[in-house]
């Protein structure tokens, strides 16, 4: 019995498909650290601005973004979800539910 084998262009279709099927990955792979980076760093922000017993650097992060994001968000939708933090806040420097420092750690 003989194995037909395959021509050189065979092989290398094969090859090509299978390179294709591995720069796909390689694409959602990349997509996926990238989205997590994202939002480990807003994790750290949003922690901050809600946790920081230090006021003048949590309402540093809290003017910033107050002054930087509304150039950042194109789309209504987006901006609708940091409605929080792009309001002024009249009371001081914290935002929604930031520890004043007055409960012990």
């Amino acid at each position: 019995m003989t194995v037909a084998r395959r021509s050189i262009s065979e092989r290398l279709a094969q090859l090509e498909a299978q390179r294709k099927t591995l720069q796909i990955r390689l694409g959602k792979q990349e997509r996926a650290i990238d989205t997590r980076r994202k939002v480990l760093i807003g994790a750290l922000v949003l922690h901050r601005l809600e946790h920081d017993r230090n006021l003048q650097f949590a309402g540093g992060i809290a003017a910033w973004l107050r002054r930087e994001l509304p150039k950042f968000l194109t789309r209504d939708g987006d901006r609708d979800l940091f409605d929080d933090l792009l309001k002024p806040q009249p009371h001081g420097p914290s935002l929604g539910s930031a520890d004043n420092g007055s409960a012990a750690s």
